[in-house]
């Protein structure tokens, strides 16, 4: 993929993966599939706390869809901490019971941040 393309998409991706971070993260967390994307027993002020991390970080995802090149240590850094939270949860699900529903729930949404951001930030060969 060309680097105008990558930057183009790149750009649609940091806006919609913003949004969802601000919007979807909590929705899904608090009233549409808990057990998908929370702690079971249920943990409110973790819950909350990992809620707040998302928002900031979607809010400034949003902003680095103006000038993604000008942000590409944000964008790496969400790319890499999406696979270490989504790493670690997916030890966790297959370790815990209780935690499976994660399986199908975050962990695999964290995953497609980090792969889809990852495809998508222009590669030096292409410059």
């Amino acid at each position: 993929m060309k680097q105008d393309d990558r930057l183009k998409y790149l750009k649609i991706s940091l806006y919609v993966f913003g949004i969802v971070f601000i919007i979807g993260v909590p929705l899904m967390m608090m009233w549409v599939w808990p057990s998908g994307w929370g702690w079971t027993p249920a943990q409110p002020e973790y819950e909350q706390m990992i809620m707040g991390m998302y928002i900031t970080l979607g809010i400034f995802l949003i902003r680095a869809a103006k000038n993604p090149l000008a942000h590409a240590s944000l964008i790496w850094f969400t790319i890499w901490s999406s696979l270490v939270h989504a790493g670690i949860m997916l030890v966790q699900a297959l370790s815990d019971d209780t935690e499976k529903a994660n399986l199908m729930g975050d962990i695999p949404a964290l995953f497609l941040v980090a792969f889809v951001l990852w495809y998508l930030m222009p590669k030096k060969a292409d410059s």
